[in-house]
């Protein structure tokens, strides 16, 4: 099982809509490490995380659906090697 890093910019109307704590909670649901944080745009939030590669792939799906009241345009993402630099999964900002 590789470990891998994601980092991911989800765009549309993804703040104020509890997009940040939809990450946080299907992040910790698959042991991931990392944070969330809304982009300084208004529309768009940062995903950054850490962990096997199956568990980010399905991270990643559930970014391009998001929760019940957010509507995703797009998510921008690459893969890399982990950091190893996060004990736990954030909300921030």
């Amino acid at each position: 099982m590789s470990v891998r890093r994601l980092d991911a910019v989800v765009r549309g109307r993804v703040q104020g809509v509890g997009f940040r704590d939809f990450v946080r909670r299907e992040a910790s649901l698959r042991k991931l490490a990392g944070y969330v944080r809304n982009g300084d745009d208004g529309t768009s939030v940062e995903v950054v995380a850490e962990g096997p590669e199956e568990a980010l792939a399905a991270l990643l799906a559930a970014l391009r659906e998001g929760p019940r009241f957010a509507r995703v345009d797009s998510v921008d993402y690459r893969y890399s090697d982990t950091a190893g630099a996060f004990a736990t999964f954030t909300v921030t900002r």
